[in-house]
């Protein structure tokens, strides 16, 4: 009876560790993408940077994913299939976009993207535990 217990205290520290950590991630998105749609001249492209959007693109870009990295969060912590598919998902494409995002601003992208290693890491690795519990 007690290792039940444990395991469920250990997949809700862990499932809790990654929803704030995606919270975390879709907050800094959004300051990030604030950032690029007030101030434009705050991020600076280089004559090596190949880009296909403008600054404003961006923004957008990391404000719509910071805002779905909010509700990936939220639907992480009803524990439920979907919420842990769709956390995955939404970290994935977080990690990518900071990726595109290097050349603009380095050291907050690097940052991000480990959380979203993280996240990943989180949801992956304590999968059997959420099926112990069913």
């Amino acid at each position: 009876m007690a290792k039940n217990n444990y395991e469920v205290t250990g997949w809700t520290g862990w499932i809790g560790f990654a929803s704030v950590m995606l919270y975390l991630a879709g907050f800094f998105h959004i300051i990030a993408g604030f950032t690029a749609l007030f101030n434009d001249k705050l991020y600076v492209l280089t004559p090596t940077t190949l880009w296909t959007m403008d600054i404003t693109s961006w923004g957008w870009v990391h404000v719509i994913g910071g805002i779905l990295a909010i509700i990936a969060a939220s639907s992480l912590l009803y524990g439920n299939t979907f919420g842990r598919i769709f956390a995955i998902i939404i970290a994935v494409l977080s990690a990518l976009a900071n990726l595109a995002f290097i050349p603009i601003y380095p050291i907050w992208s690097i940052i991000i993207m480990v959380i979203d290693a993280l996240v990943i890491y989180a949801v992956v690795v304590h999968a059997d535990e959420m099926k112990a519990l069913r």
